[in-house]
């Protein structure tokens, strides 16, 4: 322990110029294994300043301060048990350290030694499970004493361990021995040696003590005198101490009182300007309360009254004051005022609007009817113009009367519904005028009085009837039925319908979205929960005249937010626009009972104003969508009936069949398709519908071909798909490619079976006695021994080729040529075509013959009557003479 406490006053506190006082060997509670030591040092000179540190050794094996508190900072000195036995104690600083000592014996003299050191510079921090004679006035710990001169406590029983050396000493030490250079090899002679030295300096010393007892004496009676006047000029100081207890206590208890002054006074000033506040904010001018209980709307300088009055109302009632000053009785009783004049102001404003709304939902609009020439649809900006001074006091509203201002907006919403859906019909039946050619005049009287009787054309009304009477709606234009028995149809009308539903798509567009911008101005749609903030700025705006401005202040919400605007902004405009769909379906509807054909028109203008559109989600998109829906399940129900008129046709069963209803008209129905859905987005639709009519018609021409009872079935299938071949090549339908090769397929394959059925083998003994030759040859017989057969011979070949001389086979092809000439029909001119199958096929059978002749009968010089040139001209002569 001497050793270590060295080292630690050598190393650690001597540069400093502080002297250890004690230490104690600790490791933290939770972590045994990091031990420390615990040191009391204090400074040598004057003012003496206790510090308590941590010190750790470091890997070099040196010790190093890591931690410090002054022992004026120390709170709680803990002993966690009141035993000596224990090793733990905590000492409560700016926050609590637990150490654990290495020996009881180390943490009492620590502990002791803290106390005493506490003590001596008054401190008082709480000792608590400390065992109770530590801590008495008079114990003193063993081994350990006190220097008071210097305030310097050094413990006795370590002292007796170690003490170190002054530098006096240890120069006379290093001067003996240096004199006694034999101490080293003799030890008993030095030992000699200093014990006669000391004999003779305690003889000098008694010599000297006998000397000077009467200089001893004098001095301690000096020490008495001296003593008694410390005694006096101690009492003088204990009294002057008493007396300056006396004035610290006093000031202690006036510093209180000045605080307690200074904090009554700092919540009086407080008190007093959130009073001054809450009556300057509370505060409303007389000539706005006169305002907002007789406001006069009919007046520019009324209505910027009253809008001055309303934001000035809003403000005052909006004003941030603390919740405890709300509970105030006359802040209660100002805010029931506020509330009195924000009803009164209420009212007046939701009784000028909702008459105004109902006076200008009969406005007639600006240009209305035909302008031009050209259809337009009236539009209402002077109704906009006149409400958009009202915006301000609506915005006030939303702000401030959420059931007055949703009120105003569905009276809003029911006046211009009706003023809407008269101008639509009105301008729909202007629109169905047009397309039947009677734009020229229009009918006199008012929107009210126009019906469609008095404006369509009476060919809409005789196709109204007629389709009404019996029938299917589509009957006049199915693909199978004769072209004969189509009505006419005016294509002019039909390119009418489409420039002029285009028209009406175009003039709803504009009508519309001029609406909807003004609705989210006047009714701040784009703001769904206006603060004072808002709504401040949108009056200031107005207050300036400047109504521009105040469209173009917007609130950047976030997308959750932006999405339900949206949502209303649309609801609003279906309420208010409610009539757009139901009148359009109407529209389209109507002249798809005249004439099929308009679906495809309404389809593709239809889709081109919904596609083009540049906001999907927006209400116009909305509105035209549910319409695009009923024209494309129109335009399905169409092709459809198409697709079953295919099904369902026979042609004509009186005389040969010809080219059916469906592939002739067929043609006709692409060509015009093709001219409707031209670099439309839709022509995936038609594509599709393509693929299935012209599919039904491969299933349908073999049915039919088997069923008919006057033309061959070879000929019916191959007369039509050779048609369809020709009709699809001519169109050029990239999606038909496929079916325009399976066409040529089939036509080919019909025009082989007719030749080989009708055809057959015009030399049919020549056919048979060769077939039989070809039996034998199977059977194992060479071809050279063909002719020693008995049935085989030559003298039978002859007999044979006897019977087909050349003026017979001339005769069969003629009588031949008539059959196909009345199976066929003259439209398709496919007469020479399966005129010149047949003579390939009869020159194919010519060379079959004489290639077996040739074979089985080598030099017999037996040949057919006719050659191969004469059959080339039977068919010529045969042709040409026809």
């Amino acid at each position: 322990m001497a050793a270590i406490r060295h080292s630690l006053q050598h190393e650690v506190f001597q540069p400093c110029d502080e002297r250890l006082l004690t230490f104690v060997h600790v490791t933290k509670a939770l972590k045994k294994k990091k031990s420390s030591f615990l040191c009391i040092a204090t400074t040598k000179e004057s003012p003496y300043n206790v510090t308590i540190y941590q010190v750790k050794k470091t890997e070099k094996n040196q010790f190093k301060k890591k931690r410090n508190w002054p022992l004026n900072s120390l709170k709680v000195v803990d002993g966690k048990v009141s035993s000596t036995d224990s090793n733990d104690f905590d000492l409560h600083f700016e926050k609590v350290y637990k150490w654990s000592a290495t020996n009881p014996h180390e943490r009492k003299t620590f502990i002791i030694s803290l106390w005493k050191q506490c003590v001596s510079h008054q401190e008082k921090p709480e000792f608590k499970n400390i065992p109770p004679e530590w801590t008495a006035s008079d114990t003193v710990a063993p081994a350990e004493s006190t220097v008071s001169n210097n305030a310097e406590s050094v413990e006795v029983g370590e002292v007796e361990d170690f003490q170190a050396l002054t530098e006096k000493e240890e120069n006379d030490l290093i001067q003996l021995m240096e004199e006694c250079g034999f101490a080293v090899s003799d030890a008993e002679a030095f030992m000699e040696n200093l014990a006669k030295d000391l004999s003779i300096l305690d003889g000098e010393n008694v010599q000297s003590v006998l000397a000077s007892e009467k200089r001893v004496s004098s001095l301690m009676e000096h020490l008495d005198v001296a003593i008694a006047e410390v005694e006096k000029v101690e009492s003088q100081l204990n009294a002057y101490d008493d007396i300056l207890c006396h004035v610290r206590n006093t000031m202690e208890k006036m510093e209180e009182k000045n605080k307690l002054i200074e904090i009554a006074n700092k919540n009086n000033q407080k008190l007093l300007s959130e009073l001054q506040k809450v009556i300057v904010e509370l505060e409303l001018d007389s000539k706005h309360q006169k305002a907002l209980t007789d406001a006069d709307l009919t007046t520019p300088q009324g209505l910027r009254a009253a809008i001055e009055a309303g934001q000035a109302l809003q403000s005052v009632m909006n004003a941030e004051i603390q919740p405890a000053l709300v509970q105030l009785a006359a802040v209660q009783e100002q805010k029931k005022r506020f509330d009195k004049w924000k009803t009164k102001f209420s009212q007046i404003i939701s009784r000028h609007l909702n008459n105004l709304f109902i006076h200008l939902g009969n406005d007639t609009g600006e240009l209305s009817g035909t302008l031009g020439g050209e259809l337009s649809l009236p539009k209402h900006s002077s109704l906009h113009k006149e409400l958009q001074n009202y915006t301000p006091l609506m915005h006030w509203m939303k702000a401030m009367d959420r059931k007055a201002y949703n009120a105003l907006t569905k009276v809003y919403v029911t006046a211009l519904s009706k003023l809407y859906e008269r101008d639509i019909r009105y301008f729909l039946d202007e629109a169905k005028q047009h397309i039947c050619g009677q734009s020229g005049n229009l009918v006199s009287g008012s929107r009210e009085d126009v019906s469609l009787s008095g404006g369509a054309s009476g060919k809409i009304k005789g196709s109204m009837s007629g389709s009404g009477s019996g029938g299917s709606a589509y009957s006049s234009i199915l693909l199978g039925i004769e072209k004969d028995l189509w009505p006419d149809t005016d294509l002019q009308e039909r390119m009418r319908y489409y420039k002029v539903f285009d028209r009406v798509l175009a003039q709803l567009g504009p009508v519309c979205l001029e609406e909807q911008r003004f609705a989210v101005s006047f009714f701040q749609l784009d703001i769904l929960s206006p603060t004072t903030k808002n709504t401040q700025t949108t009056l200031d705006a107005a207050i300036s005249n400047d109504n521009s401005k105040s469209e173009e202040i917007t609130t950047i919400p976030s997308h959750k937010i932006e999405r339900q605007m949206n949502e209303e902004v649309r609801k609003m405009m279906g309420d208010i626009f409610g009539c757009i769909e139901p009148e359009l379906i109407q529209f389209t509807s109507f002249f798809e009972k005249i004439d099929a054909m308009y679906c495809m028109y309404s389809l593709v203008c239809l889709s081109r104003h919904v596609l083009s559109a540049q906001d999907a989600g927006s209400f116009l998109s909305k509105s035209f969508g549910p319409v695009l829906v009923q024209v494309k399940r129109s335009y399905d129900r169409f092709m459809q009936t198409q697709l079953q008129s295919i099904l369902d046709c026979r042609g004509n069963r009186k005389s040969k069949c010809g080219i059916l209803p469906f592939v002739a008209n067929f043609e006709i129905f692409a060509k015009t398709a093709e001219s409707i859905f031209k670099e439309s987005d839709r022509r995936a639709d038609l594509d599709k519908w393509y693929v299935k009519l012209v599919s039904t018609m491969f299933e349908a021409i073999p049915t039919i071909a088997l069923d008919h009872p006057k033309t061959p079935p070879e000929v019916i299938k191959m007369e039509n798909f050779h048609h369809l071949f020709a009709l699809l090549s001519q169109l050029k339908i990239g999606v038909l490619d496929a079916q325009r090769k399976e066409a040529k397929q089939k036509y080919n394959e019909a025009l082989r079976a007719y030749v080989t059925r009708y055809f057959g083998r015009p030399l049919e003994k020549l056919n048979l006695f060769f077939e039989g030759v070809q039996t034998k040859v199977g059977q194992g017989v060479e071809k050279s021994e063909i002719s020693y057969q008995m049935a085989f011979s030559k003298q039978e070949l002859r007999k044979v080729i006897k019977e087909y001389p050349g003026k017979e086979v001339k005769r069969g092809l003629d009588h031949l040529y008539k059959k196909v000439e009345k199976h066929l029909c003259e439209e398709e001119n496919l007469l020479q075509v399966v005129w010149r199958a047949m003579q390939e096929e009869f020159i194919q059978q010519y060379k079959y013959i004489a290639d077996l002749v040739e074979k089985c009968y080598p030099g017999a010089n037996v040949t057919l009557e006719f050659s191969i040139e004469d059959v080339l001209q039977y068919f010529s002569e045969i042709a040409r003479s026809h």
